[in-house]
């Protein structure tokens, strides 16, 4: 392990930049870990299930001249979690950067229809999720844990103000406490050097409509965003990239829109 860190410091690889980015291979997490990679960034892509689109965003980033590597678990289970961090921590290095990109809806309906267990799923992964793995992140970035600090960026959604009636309001008020789970790490970990913001995508085209089962819903809807269109993957990455980067060195607890004006 030890030679497999020098092996790439000595090909120019600025391993002091290693990131974690969360559901990495598909949509929005894909986009991030692709174009961190182009910055330096060594980036772990992780993925519950799909283990070939994570191994693809890892070929593309490796073909480009970039680090990368693949690691799965599930987010909402802990024993998991802790393993992936472990392995990233032997494989990269100590942790730098993290993405809370791994997310899940569910099909569309009234909160009179939705079930308990459709809940706990929405909350599990959405928002337990995220705070495990911010909390590892912290452990392993923030001055009182012997590290140097660090960034970790949080996806909310435009949901979380506009409360998704009749399809995801469940959803909705998982994303709004994302929210305040930013605000108030955000408070509590600047003093150790680390920052923590969110990133609240609208109406973006990516997979994770299909998944709610309305997969043309941004062309469905479009019409009510004030730019006429959906955003792409690409075009979040490039703010989440950006909170990652000491560009944006006094940017924490900032929540902020990529949503087109919708």
């Amino acid at each position: 392990m030890i030679f497999e860190r020098d092996f790439y410091r000595r090909c120019g690889v600025a391993t002091d930049k290693v990131l974690l980015v969360t559901g990495g291979g598909r949509g929005i997490g894909a986009a991030t870990a692709r174009l961190a990679a182009q910055g330096g960034w060594a980036v772990a892509v992780n993925y519950a299930a799909n283990s070939l689109a994570a191994d693809e965003v890892v070929r593309a980033i490796r073909a480009g001249g970039g680090t990368a590597i693949s690691v799965q678990a599930d987010v909402a289970d802990e024993a998991q979690v802790l393993k992936m961090f472990a392995h990233v921590d032997s494989k990269l290095g100590r942790l730098t950067g993290l993405v809370n990109n791994a997310g899940v809806v569910d099909r569309a309906q009234p909160v009179a229809e939705q079930s308990v267990a459709r809940w706990r799923r929405m909350f599990d992964i959405n928002v337990i999720g995220s705070m495990i793995c911010a909390r590892e992140a912290v452990r392993r970035m923030g001055t009182a844990h012997g590290g140097a600090g660090g960034s970790i960026v949080n996806l909310s959604s435009a949901a979380a103000r506009l409360g998704s009636p009749n399809e995801y309001v469940d959803y909705a008020a998982a994303k709004a406490a994302i929210d305040a789970f930013t605000i108030g790490l955000a408070k509590e970990v600047a003093p150790q050097g680390i920052r923590v913001n969110a990133v609240r995508p609208g109406l973006i085209d990516t997979e994770i409509h299909a998944s709610g089962g309305r997969p043309n819903r941004v062309e469905e809807l479009k019409a009510g965003v004030p730019m006429g269109r959906g955003g792409t993957a690409d075009e979040v990455a490039q703010l989440i990239v950006w909170l990652l980067s000491d560009a944006a060195s006094y940017t924490t607890m900032s929540l902020i829109d990529v949503s087109g004006a919708r």
